[in-house]
């Protein structure tokens, strides 16, 4: 994206982290996903975002929605009137589609019932059916199965796991129904939408009661922001100039989180954002950073 002038390379270097920082363990866990770059430290940020509007967003818009921590936070809630979740990965589409379908019960009681040996997984992932509650349910089982919860091609299963317990390290059969079932009491401030993200934006753009978090997990063009993409995410590339276009079009609020990388601070500098860095500890209490991007980041504090 060009040289950095000299100014510019010392803003960049020098951004400053507020001391405050989010502790994972701390916050409700609602997704049935557990996903690399998951976003349950940013929900106290979030709270904060969407609090500080003058009107509740009659919508909510996560047009990247993977495990949807955010979007499930604003409708748990009451942040937002609605909200919507859009998600481009079948898979991951099918566990949503299920969960606020009439389907859901059938997951429930299979993730409960499920005997969950290496023979048995390895049995259940082989399978070719293409009905959409069993692909939610093959998943599921991927994402508790497979190291780190990743569902790209070439990701494999878990062998010691946490503690030595292997695949059991992350099957919690109880706690995943229970938070199915909790997000399925309130699916009518839900709707789902299978497609692409961009358009999603393009599509609501008129709306100035809407807001939209943005938490793309695809890889840039450049080494920069969302590195890991490729090998964590089965969509893993994304016009990130046409994703900053579209968001500076729409008439409602946004929030997006990028790695801290020089040509993030680059677009945001031409589309007139703000970026505030900010700090989390991860679930080993590790001390970690990531940008936040908007048209006004005052509320942060």
């Amino acid at each position: 994206m060009g040289r950095l002038n000299a100014g510019y390379q010392q803003a960049f270097w020098n951004v400053g982290i507020p001391d405050r920082v989010v502790n994972v363990a701390s916050v409700p866990k609602r997704s049935p996903f557990r996903y690399p770059g998951g976003k349950t430290w940013l929900v106290p940020r979030v709270r904060e975002w969407l609090r500080s509007r003058t009107h509740r967003p009659d919508l909510m818009i996560e047009p990247f929605a993977g495990g949807a921590t955010v979007g499930l936070t604003a409708a748990f809630e009451e942040l937002a009137g609605h909200v919507l979740l859009v998600e481009l990965d079948s898979e991951v589409a099918a566990v949503w589609k299920t969960i606020l379908g009439p389907e859901t019960e059938w997951l429930v009681q299979r993730i409960l019932t499920f005997d969950l040996t290496y023979h048995n997984v390895r049995e259940e992932l082989a399978k070719t059916s293409n009905s959409t509650p069993e692909i939610a349910f093959r998943t599921v089982l991927k994402n508790r199965t497979f190291h780190g919860g990743i569902l790209a091609p070439g990701a494999s299963l878990m062998k010691n796991g946490e503690s030595g317990k292997g695949l059991r390290s992350r099957w919690y059969p109880v706690t995943l129904a229970q938070r199915i079932q909790a997000i399925a009491k309130i699916r009518d401030r839900f709707t789902f939408q299978e497609g692409d993200g961009v358009q999603a934006i393009q599509d609501h753009y008129g709306m100035k009661n809407a807001a939209f978090f943005i938490d793309p997990p695809y890889t840039a063009g450049t080494a920069a922001g969302k590195r890991a993409g490729s090998r964590l995410y089965t969509h893993h590339r994304l016009d990130h100039e046409q994703l900053f276009s579209a968001i500076q079009s729409v008439q409602g609020d946004f929030l997006m989180t990028y790695d801290d990388a020089r040509d993030v601070h680059q677009l945001a500098e031409k589309h007139a954002f703000q970026t505030r860095l900010i700090s989390m500890k991860n679930t080993h209490h590790a001390k970690m950073s990531e940008l936040l991007i908007g048209r006004s980041l005052d509320w942060v504090g």
